[in-house]
């Protein structure tokens, strides 16, 4: 393996491994079995802020600290957390940093697709010990929830309502009983103190693969909202850029730059339908417009302001990302996309540059 250096994203107990280990230190409060911080120092790696000691500790969630609270509250208890929301609201960046705090450990993970099968998420078999010695322990391949089972650790379910309906209830026993029955070996897993589950779900897979409910009673709910205001998204933005930037080895970008603004403020008035001062209703586009693709748009903007540029970020590096976040279906969206244009764009102060990169690109 080559060093921490050399990987393109480290995982979050990676990442902030001197964070946590900082809080960990001045973590005088009293810790959940198996966890290794306090549900309080938990928030605080998650929300932020300066330690006795002076360190400080970088923000991973921009929002209400109540819902924090709230869901690091749910995992304290025999209760399974889901994180709900729409696209690019953090559900599966709060799930690693939650994990990564509290275990020490964020890649216990199942991804959830349509072709996700019962073994995922509750064990396999290497066939070939299998046929060779019949079943027994070391033929047997634990899944993520298994060993998270074992070892008293988080385990994380991404995008659970992907998963067929009847892969999903696979999950019952091991939320309600606390243990993982094994019939072909009449023996079962029961779960160490501090397991649990972290599962998300995107809210507008609704009707896809709705959670029975007997697997809905099982989790706790919290709804993680879009960010409230402009200056928020923004500030977003511009970290989640920066992280990923020292990644790829592109240049920092101040929070206040203009380009990230015009790109928060494109994407929230046409989520919103309606401009920034209520002026002008626009029409909505099909895609989401998250925070997430957001992101994307000024990190793909800065890679070729990087490599094709000056290394400034303009409004030409980032007209074609806008674009093509905007107009997903080319009749409804590419109608909405030419009224905002020419009733907005070109009209306000400022952008001329923006109007005619986006002009460029017809």
């Amino acid at each position: 393996m080559g060093s921490t250096d050399a990987i393109l994203r480290p995982h979050a107990e990676v990442q902030y491994a001197s964070e946590l280990a900082a809080i960990a230190a001045a973590d005088d409060r009293e810790r959940p079995p198996n966890w290794r911080l306090s549900p309080w120092a938990v928030v605080t790696y998650l929300i932020g802020g300066e330690l006795a000691d002076g360190t400080l500790i970088v923000p991973k969630y921009v929002g209400r600290r109540r819902l924090m609270e709230i869901a690091v509250a749910t995992l304290a208890t025999d209760r399974a957390l889901l994180l709900l929301g729409v696209p690019g609201t953090a559900k599966t960046w709060v799930s690693e940093h939650l994990a990564a705090a509290i275990s020490g450990n964020s890649t216990l993970l199942v991804q959830g697709t349509a072709g996700t099968t019962e073994e995922t998420l509750r064990y396999g078999w290497n066939y070939a010990r299998l046929l060779a010695e019949g079943p027994s322990e070391a033929a047997l391949v634990p899944s993520p929830i298994y060993r998270a089972m074992q070892l008293g650790s988080i385990a994380r379910v991404e995008e659970l309502t992907r998963m067929p309906s009847d892969v999903q209830d696979a999950l019952v026993t091991a939320l309600s009983e606390k243990s993982m029955p094994v019939p072909e070996l009449n023996s079962e897993v029961a779960a160490t103190r501090g397991f649990n589950v972290i599962a998300t779900a995107n809210d507008r897979d609704r009707g896809v693969n709705d959670l029975s409910s007997a697997l809905r009673r099982r989790f706790n709910t919290v709804v993680l909202p879009l960010p409230e205001s402009a200056e928020e998204e923004i500030a977003i933005v511009a970290q989640r850029v920066n992280e990923l930037g020292a990644a790829l080895q592109l240049p920092a970008i101040a929070p206040a730059a203009d380009e990230i603004r015009r790109v928060v403020t494109v994407f929230r008035e046409l989520r919103d339908g309606v401009t920034s001062d209520g002026g002008t209703s626009l029409k909505v586009p099909s895609g989401t417009l998250s925070t997430a693709e957001a992101i994307s748009v000024v990190t793909n903007g800065l890679s070729l302001a990087t490599h094709f540029g000056d290394g400034t970020l303009s409004a030409h590096d980032i007209a074609a990302g806008v674009l093509g976040a905007v107009v997903r279906d080319p009749l409804h969206d590419g109608v909405a996309w030419r009224e905002y244009l020419e009733a907005v764009v070109a009209q306000r102060d400022g952008w001329g540059d923006f109007y005619e990169a986006c002009r460029a690109l017809d």
